[in-house]
């Protein structure tokens, strides 16, 4: 099979999650012999273009002609047998399925986020949850409150690409990976067509570092802003700490808005490590040391790619219990879940899993049994394939001017 990858790649300084399931897929495609083109910008180049062309970006969001017009012509030189989308913000923009169609070629998309009904893709505002502009006809609230970085001006190119290109994601975009049954409920709840939205969990490549013994500190892997929990993880590190401790180090690793405020409470402390960006090799060494990984997000994590990683590793994480978490994490077999934004209840969940070494092993063994059988890359080798698949069939049925495949069953729920 020909595929051509469509992707915006994330600024280098922050650890990206969808940067890696790309290039994950790209490999894995690449090493089941297939033939894997890539179709991408940076967002890194913003920062060397002039004055006037980084005047220009916000006005690119909502639809870019030139990338419409050199994707496409791509597009009918190489013909692919299936296009597939990735991020498009902020240097491509939705005018890829515009190239698409010129060229004939399906397209599929991975939906990273939600992006398709909230401007900024988090369904959270100051620190809440928030839905106003889910299933709205406009996305007018975002801008009211400025929900992309707090301002505005940065919301407006979101949103009215939001409004301009709804209907074309869903006309011209043949299958959605939801990447996880949690973010395809929201989105069919906001009027998505149920019929082209897949299941498709991302996977983690084996790693070569799995928990041997008991683990030497409980970790913290990702970025440092407010969504991820960073507050509430040091809030009930601090109620942990008051009780006497756990017997191993908080580790933080990573970057992001909240670095200098978790560095200055860290500081002076023996019981939390701050250890800046690791390089991947580092994570999974640091993951395969751990007592337990934890991901105490306070938005509604479309999936929750350290979960699975440590899964991989043989290592039970705590994690907040909504969104993809509640599908992910088995609570008391694989890990434990904790109430959402709770203090309390996080605490509880730090001293439970470090307090049973025996009960911690067994939950790393079911939560590595539980990566081998849904989150490995033979199973999204098989899923990535039979939703390309799906997608040329229904494109074919189409040109035929019958029903397409995901038009019948179960929209494609696993």
């Amino acid at each position: 099979m020909h595929v051509l990858v469509v992707h915006n790649r994330y600024n280098s300084a922050q650890p990206s999650g969808e940067n890696n399931v790309v290039d994950q897929e790209v490999a894995l495609l690449r090493g089941a012999g297939h033939r894997v083109g890539v179709f991408e910008r940076r967002s890194d180049d913003i920062a060397g273009r002039s004055l006037p062309g980084k005047v220009a970006v916000p006005l690119l969001v909502p639809w870019n002609p030139a990338v419409r017009r050199e994707l496409a012509a791509r597009l009918r030189a190489e013909r692919p047998d299936v296009v597939h989308v990735h991020n498009v913000f902020p240097l491509l923009s939705p005018s890829v399925l515009a190239a698409c169609a010129d060229a004939g070629v399906p397209a599929v998309a991975t939906l990273h986020n939600y992006t398709q009904v909230c401007p900024p893709g988090t369904l959270q505002r100051e620190g809440r949850s928030c839905t106003e502009c889910v299933g709205a006809a406009t996305p007018l609230p975002a801008v009211r409150h400025g929900c992309y970085r707090n301002s505005r001006l940065a919301t407006v190119p979101l949103a009215v690409g939001l409004s301009l290109n709804r209907r074309r994601w869903w006309s011209g975009v043949e299958r959605f990976f939801c990447i996880s049954a949690a973010q395809r409920d929201v989105l069919v709840a906001a009027g998505m067509p149920a019929e082209r939205l897949a299941v498709k969990h991302n996977f983690v490549p084996d790693p070569d570092a799995r928990r041997s013994g008991t683990g030497e500190h409980v970790l913290y892997l990702g970025r440092l802003a407010e969504a991820k929990g960073v507050r509430l993880l040091m809030a009930a590190w601090d109620e942990v700490a008051a009780g006497g401790g756990v017997g191993v180090p908080l580790v933080i690793a990573g970057t992001g808005p909240l670095e200098g405020e978790v560095t200055a409470w860290a500081a002076g402390r023996d019981d939390v490590h701050c250890v800046g960006l690791y390089d991947p090799e580092q994570c999974r060494r640091a993951v395969a040391r751990s007592v337990a990984v934890v991901a105490p997000s306070t938005w509604l994590e479309a999936f929750g790619l350290v979960v699975v990683e440590a899964m991989a590793a043989g290592v039970p994480t705590v994690a907040a219990g909504h969104g993809a978490f509640v599908e992910l994490v088995e609570d008391g077999v694989t890990g434990l879940l904790h109430r959402p934004g709770e203090t309390d209840s996080l605490a509880a969940c730090l001293r439970r899993i470090t307090a049973e070494p025996d009960r911690n092993r067994r939950m790393g063994l079911a939560a590595r049994r539980r990566y081998e059988q849904g989150f490995s890359p033979a199973v999204g080798l098989e899923r990535l394939v039979e939703g390309y698949r799906a997608a040329i069939a229904g494109r074919s049925a189409k040109a035929r001017g019958g029903d397409t495949p995901a038009g019948r069953g179960d929209g494609g729920r696993r």
